[in-house]
């Protein structure tokens, strides 16, 4: 675009603002609003307190004037001095207006605040929405304060601050700026802004943090404590019902940065630290897959139903002020000074915590909001379940458009550009944005948000995108919305907003945002030269499009900021701090056209997801223009797939073309009535779901019955049907209609698969070949000590120092002790903590674990039964898994049956009968020595560590034994993190299954090669080969195998080349000692559970699970 085309629309766009801005000085001021078809002002509903969509706004404060103030001062930059000095000058008109209104915010010595010829400060009796006076009113009088003191850049202007006699009773000096015509600014918006912000706090009177929603400007929030007022009826309600206390995560969480710029500039904290205490209440209610819902109570701090999340209304400017927030509050100190003793700093008070929460919200909406393509044609965000993530409705909000800039903010550049054609393909087909559409059927807008009401969150993304792109196709986008507007919305005396997009109609109301935010977002599109394009200071903008800053002269450097979490270290014991991100340069221009957004493959997409090819043509508005006001109204352009209707040819590629649109593969699996003996009237065979079913577990849904059940199936992650790659997997997207989370797992009962053909291969059960379960009952800590002794907690097995210097013999004699845990390195840590943390490390992500560890939660007793004090304590257990993989090569082994006898649940047994109940824990590689023949004999489990030499060599070194009961039946071999890959593992290609349906690869668990036959130490080939498997040896797997051990031992002495001296400790799990591999009822044990997966036409299911 020329630069006397880009000159155009500036001027264009400040024309819009002053035509609107004069006709609300002429018509409406000082009320808070105009009302542009009647040219009256439009004030609170008095008559109808109930009236929210215009009472939380408007406060009787001029909140129209607050509002523009900032963008006045922006219009101040202009590259036209004459310009320039206009806006300044109406700039500091409106700052003496307002102070001429309420007074310089001063209080005398006797308390009595100073008054304006409308009220003394704020003192009006007032019931407000908090979110709504913090962003436009606290956050107008801020930003219009920075840049009348020059924190912000005016062009041109450099204010300087004078000492003056105070012209008030008392004399004395005091800091001034003089303006033309002999107005002194002396801080008044600030003190203004202060005595606002006061009559906002009693909304955080609640016990969760989070703020009341609405609060009386003069009374505080009477209307909330008052809950008993009123008469009281027999069916329990009141005559005086008490207010609604339910507030949204957007209103409570969209704070801190008005709040944390008024405590920094005044030196009062409270304001700062509400803000944060009331966003972290936000975010301590997040689900467990880290979304945050729309509305929650104030008081009860639990969310509305149904809980939805998406990332548009009630919950869009939470996610912006996680990100603004770290950038304002960048190497700030805590708004209190740590005791010197303890320099630890609550999470809130750094600012890279905000970062962080951004960061995970922002993984969770991608990959629980984000509709990707497939199955859809181009990809966008709707609204999904707030604890699942399984999508709800499909329709996106005229806020969400906001998104795109926050995402460029964040230096997630393609994500944006992506994000960002939906809504311009969609301003190209509607000449505006619907409050809220959905692409079904063509797209469809409900009738109750046809309306546009002038929302900048479209051209707030369109100029951030621009300043990080530099891509014309942007000024384009800016220029469509332009040009709409002015054909769509102008009036006589001001700008009306649309009441239905599609006719056309306007409404009599000009909300305040529309100068304060979307004409000053259009300008900055178009004045690339603005200082506050130019900066590099930590500035951003307020939700409300306010520009706020907090002075260098409050920052520190990083250097000297404590660490969070941990107390100051001295600088020469600081670490470097980490290399922070840099958001990419523009993307080179491209050859001949000079725009890259419509040479992108994926341009079309967003085209045919808006139903481009089905839009009208808009015909032409004619305008009644006053003697005053001029403007380009060229019309929109008829039928056609580019977008914006503004883009001319010059930057469209003549014979470009689009990537062909992503085919989503959807499958349905419906099963017919499978229970042969159901009676005739029974629901199965009325063709209905059988009662209990279905059933919700933590996680997903646990089906018991398949009969008359419909899966529906999809694939996700590929371009089309014969790409698959390591994604192609089907997954089950919803239950009989209930659409599921993309993590939720199906659970299949072994009786719902009754009558179910293992041949068809529809829906067939396969077995894992690589992975198995080893099912674990490990013994959970117990209490000891009497009357008046201090209690101790032990694990059983555990070994104490005094006793471990008695358990060493030579060779193969043993020693019977009660004690365990030979060779702990880690006395002083508590094994409990590893049995809890084994859950936690090694099944985040398999069903299998997650089910297992509920139900052993729910099996296992909370503390052990007081026992006599004569008898030891009997061991408590607790039930987990852990992965294993399996061996492959000529040397691998089958599992014996006897480690799973019947194939079964191992997790339905009760606690303390799992099979293998003899566990030796070996600390050794068994490389260099050879196992005593009396551990293989008497051991159903060996565990020994990984490394030192190859897997056959380690098996090589296990004596013969004759096959019994009691004798060894599987080695467990630990591979630790920091032992190498080893050139004796091996990939196989059924990890690509593996990896369908468990969802990941376990971290380090790599197929393990036998590269030869099972040998014996003499060298004969080993006639009954030994099972092996392989577990990841985290802490928690490490401890977990050792306190479920009946033997632990190793080998002392020599030089770690030959043979040492043999050392060895029994557990005896009764009480006084046991004897080698003595089998416990009741006690700790082993067994090995088979994984399974589920197929469809050879393509894995991959969140089908059987149980």
């Amino acid at each position: 675009m020329s630069p006397s085309a880009i000159k155009t629309l500036r001027d264009d766009t400040r024309t819009l603002f002053y035509h609107g801005y004069d006709n609300y000085m002429t018509h409406a001021f000082p009320e808070d609003e105009l009302r542009p078809l009647s040219c009256k002002p439009q004030t609170r509903n008095r008559k109808n307190p109930a009236d929210i969509g215009v009472n939380d706004v408007l406060g009787n404060y001029t909140v129209t004037l607050v509002d523009s103030l900032s963008t006045l001062a922006i219009l101040a930059s202009d590259e036209d001095p004459v310009h320039a000095s206009k806006a300044l000058e109406e700039f500091q008109k409106g700052v003496e207006r307002l102070v001429g209104l309420y007074g310089d915010g001063r209080v005398d010595k006797a308390g009595k605040k100073s008054c304006g010829s409308r009220a003394c400060a704020f003192d009006l009796d007032s019931k407000v929405q908090v979110f709504e006076t913090n962003i436009r009113g606290l956050g107008g009088l801020l930003s219009a304060h920075l840049f009348a003191v020059g924190e912000l850049p005016i062009r041109g202007y450099a204010p300087e601050w004078k000492a003056v006699k105070a012209g008030r009773t008392g004399g004395g000096v005091e800091e001034v700026i003089e303006w033309p015509g002999g107005w002194r600014y002396d801080g008044q918006l600030l003190r203004l802004a202060l005595d606002l912000g006061e009559r906002l706090l009693p909304a955080f009177g609640t016990a969760t943090g989070l703020p009341y929603p609405r609060v009386n400007l003069r009374h505080g929030i009477p209307f909330y404590r008052d809950s008993e007022a009123g008469v009281c009826r027999l069916d329990g309600t009141s005559t005086d019902p008490r207010e609604i206390t339910e507030t949204c995560a957007a209103g409570a969480g969209s704070l801190v940065l008005e709040f944390t710029t008024l405590s920094r500039l005044t030196g009062d904290e409270r304001f700062e630290k509400l803000a944060k205490r009331a966003f972290w209440a936000v975010w301590e209610r997040r689900s467990g897959i880290n979304l945050i819902g729309n509305g929650l109570d104030a008081e009860s701090g639990t969310w509305t139903l149904p809980a939805l999340s998406g990332i548009g209304a009630g919950i869009d400017s939470f996610y912006e002020y996680a990100l603004k927030s770290s950038i304002l509050l960048s190497h700030l100190s805590p708004p209190t000074t740590p005791n010197p003793n303890t320099t630890t700093l609550h999470p809130i008070d750094d600012h890279t915590t905000f970062l962080s929460i951004y960061d995970q919200t922002h993984a969770a909406i991608n990959h629980h909001i984000l509709r990707p393509t497939p199955p859809e044609s181009h990809p966008y965000y709707a609204q999904s379940d707030f604890h699942t993530g399984a999508p709800r409705y499909t329709w996106l909000d005229n806020l969400s458009a906001y998104y795109p800039g926050l995402l460029t903010l964040a230096g997630h550049l393609p994500e944006a550009i992506t994000s960002h054609a939906l809504f311009t393909a969609l301003w190209t087909r509607y000449h505006a944005l619907p409050e809220r559409w959905q692409p079904a059927g063509g797209g469809i807008i409900d009738p109750n948000f046809r309306h546009w009401a002038g929302r900048p969150e479209f051209i707030e993304s369109t100029y951030y995108l621009y300043q990080a792109t530099r891509d014309p196709f942007y000024l384009h986008v800016g220029e469509m919305a332009l040009k709409d507007i002015t054909r769509r919305c102008w009036t006589a005396c001001g700008w009306a907003d649309l009441g239905d997009v599609m006719k056309g109609l306007q409404r009599d109301r000009m909300e305040s945002f529309f100068l304060g935010e979307t004409a000053k977002y259009l300008y900055l599109l178009f004045q690339a030269e603005h200082p506050l394009n130019k900066g590099d200071r930590p500035v951003v903008f307020s939700t409300e499009g306010h520009p706020l800053v907090v002075p260098e002269k409050f920052r520190q450097s990083s250097q000297n900021r404590p660490l969070r979490g941990r107390k100051a270290e001295p600088a020469s014991a600081a670490a470097a701090p980490p290399p922070q991100p840099i958001c990419p340069l523009p993307p080179s221009p491209a050859p001949l056209t000079g725009s890259n957004i419509p040479l992108r493959p994926d341009y079309f997409h967003a085209a045919a997801l808006a139903s481009l090819h089905l839009q009208t043509p808009n015909n032409t508005v004619t305008l009644t223009s006053d003697s005053n006001t001029t403007f380009n109204t060229t019309t929109a352009a008829t039928k056609s797939l580019l977008y914006p209707w503004t883009l001319p040819p010059s930057l469209t590629p003549q014979k470009g073309f689009s990537a062909r649109i992503p085919t989503p593969v959807l499958s349905t699996l419906t099963f017919p009535n499978l229970n042969p003996h159901a009676g005739a009237n029974s629901p199965e065979e009325k063709g209905l779901v059988p009662l209990g079913a279905l059933q919700k577990t933590l996680n997903g849904v646990l089906i018991t019955s398949l009969s008359n059940l419909r899966l529906s199936l999809v694939q996700d992650g590929f371009s089309s049907p014969g790409e698959l790659g390591e994604e192609g997997v089907f997954r089950v997207s919803g239950v009989g209609g209930w659409m599921l989370g993309r993590d939720e797992k199906v659970l299949v009962s072994p009786r719902a698969l009754e009558g179910v053909s293992p041949a068809d291969p529809h829906f067939r059960r396969v077995r894992d070949l690589e992975m198995v379960d080893l099912v674990l009952d490990v013994p959970l800590a117990v209490v000891e000590g009497g009357e008046g002794e201090e209690d101790s907690v032990r694990v059983e097995g555990e070994v104490d120092e005094e006793d471990e210097e008695e358990v060493v013999v030579l060779m193969e004699d043993v020693t019977e002790t009660d004690v365990g845990g030979f060779g702990d390195d880690n006395k002083d840590d508590d094994p409990a903590d590893g049995i809890e943390n084994l859950a936690k490390r090694t099944t985040p992500e398999n069903l299998w674990h997650d089910l297992e560890t509920l139900l052993s939660n729910l099996l296992a007793p909370l503390s052990p039964p007081s026992q006599p004090p004569s008898q030891p304590p009997h061991p408590r257990l607790s039930r987990t898994t852990i992965p294993a993989i399996l061996p492959t090569g000529p040397g691998a082994a089958p599992l014996p049956a006897s480690l799973n006898p019947t194939d079964a649940d191992l997790s339905t047994l009760p606690l303390g009968n799992l099979p293998m109940t003899s566990i030796f824990y070996l600390k050794d590689t068994l490389c260099h020595n050879k196992l005593p023949v009396h551990i293989a004999r008497n051991y159903n489990i060996l565990v020994v560590s990984r490394g030192g030499c190859s897997f056959s060599e380690k098996l090589a070194n296990v004596p013969s034994f004759p096959p019994a009961g009691e004798s060894l039946k599987l080695v467990v071999v630990i591979s630790f993190p920091e032992e190498g890959t080893g050139a004796e593992l091996y990939t196989s290609p059924e990890s690509r299954g593996r990896k369908m349906v468990t969802g990941r690869e376990e971290e380090g668990l790599i197929r393990p090669l036998l590269d030869e036959p099972q040998r014996l130490p003499s060298g004969l080939e080993r006639r009954h080969g030994i099972a092996m498997v392989m577990v990841e040896g985290s802490e928690g797997v490490v401890e977990g195998l050792k306190a479920a051990a009946t033997g632990l031992g190793g080998f002392g002495g020599g030089n770690g080349e030959g043979e040492g001296f043999w050392e060895e400790v029994v557990v005896g799990r009764n009480g006084g000692g046991g004897r080698a591999g003595e089998k416990v009822a009741g006690g700790p044990g082993m067994g090995v559970k088979r994984r399974y997966w589920f197929e469809s036409m050879g393509t894995v299911i991959g969140n089908l699970v059987m149980v």
